[in-house]
């Protein structure tokens, strides 16, 4: 018998078998799920392409292609939030797990700190006369051993946050100027509150307010009792000016710079304070003091910080001496301090005046005091001749 040709074989079936369709029988995945699914598939494809983007209505090879890029754009957006997070914990500082909002101090062995969190670490030790050391790997740290990272700013400055107004997302770099002047939903003020209007909301809605505001038709009467509390609130800055005005006048005034030292007490459970050397103002001889939270037992466990001092006359004199003073700023120290002017008669019996609030804005301005080896005021001292 003649042997067929390769051909015939194929149409003899004696070629290898084709695969089989699946039988109804033993349904596979594919065919069970496109039997399963005809009530609600139809429906849940339609959500899943309207959530890629993609139009129910185009054709399948459009919808393919939507799908796919809508995927790729959620995969890529949860990468880079994942990525964000990273730098985040990688940039954060080691006391207060935050990112920095200003300067960041790196200690020898490159631990992360921001400012406020390395100068309270200081000012802590100071207080507890110990030697400020880094939370992460405990090598001491200290002003001249630290320095600051510019690196790790300006990747901070960089990462993304929001704004606490419209919750958009921008670099930290360019938040701050986008709430104070771009965002339409950052809080103002109406421009009538001079006159005594109230309100306060969203800078969208500031021109609608404005056009129906009360305040600029108010009678000449209500504009003057608006004018008078006005006036109560600043009559006391302008007298600390015009205080300090009519003391410039004076024929007698001294001032020099002064250093704080700090010292330990001698009781069985030591505090902080602070002396200057003795220092000669108006050809007497003087001594300041200061002490820390009015020498709580443990200040370091107190948020809130403050400084007291007090004025010492060292030398005598043959008649009571009325005087002036205030303490200020030095020239080289960005410590903020409220000028407040003190009176006290001096003598040889009362020598010392009463421990005075020193008048820092606030306990962070404190901690940079204490932080400081050394505390540098300027001291002004004005005799009142009678």
């Amino acid at each position: 018998m003649a042997a067929m040709s390769g051909a015939e074989e194929r149409d003899a079936g004696g070629g290898p078998a084709a695969p089989s369709a699946p039988s109804a029988a033993a349904p596979g995945p594919v065919a069970a799920a496109a039997v399963g699914g005809e009530s609600g598939g139809a429906e849940e494809a339609a959500a899943l392409l309207l959530e890629a983007g993609a139009d129910p209505d185009a054709p399948p090879k459009k919808r393919l292609r939507a799908a796919g890029s809508g995927a790729g754009a959620a995969e890529g957006a949860a990468g880079s939030v994942k990525l964000e997070e990273r730098l985040y914990s990688v940039l954060c500082c080691t006391v207060c797990l935050d990112l920095p909002k200003a300067s960041v101090y790196q200690c020898t062995n490159g631990h992360l700190m921001c400012a406020g969190c390395f100068i309270h670490l200081l000012a802590d030790s100071r207080l507890k006369e110990e030697q400020a050391t880094c939370p992460n790997c405990r090598c001491e740290i200290s002003k001249s051993l630290c320095c600051r990272n510019l690196a790790v700013e300006k990747a901070v400055s960089e990462l993304p946050a929001e704004c606490g107004f419209c919750a958009r997302q921008f670099p930290r770099s360019l938040l701050e100027r986008h709430q104070k002047e771009e965002c339409q939903d950052r809080v103002t003020q109406c421009r009538y509150k001079r006159i005594g209007c109230p309100w306060q909301g969203p800078f969208h809605e500031l021109s609608v307010h404005e056009a129906e505001c009360s305040h600029p038709t108010k009678t000449g009467n209500e504009l003057m009792d608006i004018l008078d509390e006005m006036d109560q609130s600043r009559l006391k800055e302008m007298q600390l000016y015009n205080s300090i005005f009519s003391l410039l006048s004076f024929e007698k005034i001294g001032y020099t710079e002064v250093q704080f030292r700090p010292y330990r007490t001698d009781d069985f459970i030591t505090r902080l304070y602070y002396e200057t050397p003795r220092l000669t103002v108006l050809n007497q001889t003087w001594v300041l003091k200061a002490r820390v939270n009015d020498s709580e037992r443990n200040p370091n466990l107190s948020c809130k910080r403050t400084l007291s001092f007090q004025l010492i006359l060292k030398s005598k004199v043959q008649s009571p001496m009325e005087c002036s003073f205030l303490l200020l700023e030095g020239p080289y120290d960005d410590v903020k301090i409220n000028p407040v002017i003190y009176h006290f008669v001096f003598s040889n019996e009362s020598n010392e005046t009463d421990y005075m609030a020193l008048p820092i804005v606030d306990s962070v301005e404190c901690n940079k005091l204490l932080a400081a080896k050394n505390i540098n005021l300027r001291l002004f001292i004005f005799q009142i001749q009678k």
